[in-house]
């Protein structure tokens, strides 16, 4: 007897210095991240937002289950990151979800980034203290 694969969707996210890989399969809307519930992971209820916002716009909250890898960077990021794997993966399933997903912003990846240090600073602008005499 032939065993029927569920079909899967994949996306990668990145924000900062966070990489996600997310993979969707059709189930009833559980978050797996990193082998934990996405309420085991992300201890901020804005976190848990941000991770759903793909979901809930285009109402596909109980049709995938998402199953997340992330590393790297902090956990804002990391949230950042599974957003745009998860809205990369959508728009892999389904090409209708584009115009929706493009226009709240989740396809776009967020390029800023740390800037770097300077030779003669502390950091990327806080100079030394000034002293006249």
């Amino acid at each position: 007897m032939a065993k029927t694969e569920n079909i899967v969707f994949y996306g990668t996210g990145r924000r900062k210095s966070s990489v996600s890989r997310v993979r969707l399969v059709e189930g009833n809307g559980k978050i797996t991240i990193n082998g934990k519930d996405i309420d085991e992971f992300f201890g901020l209820e804005t976190l848990k937002v941000i991770v759903r916002q793909p979901l809930t716009v285009t109402n596909t909250t109980a049709k995938y289950d998402v199953i997340v890898t992330v590393k790297g960077g902090g956990f804002t990021g990391q949230a950042g990151a599974i957003r745009h794997g998860i809205a990369r993966a959508l728009n892999e399933a389904n090409l209708e979800y584009r115009p929706v997903l493009k226009s709240n912003g989740f396809l776009t990846r967020d390029p800023r980034m740390k800037e770097r240090k300077k030779y003669g600073l502390k950091k990327a602008r806080k100079a030394p203290q000034f002293s006249k005499r």
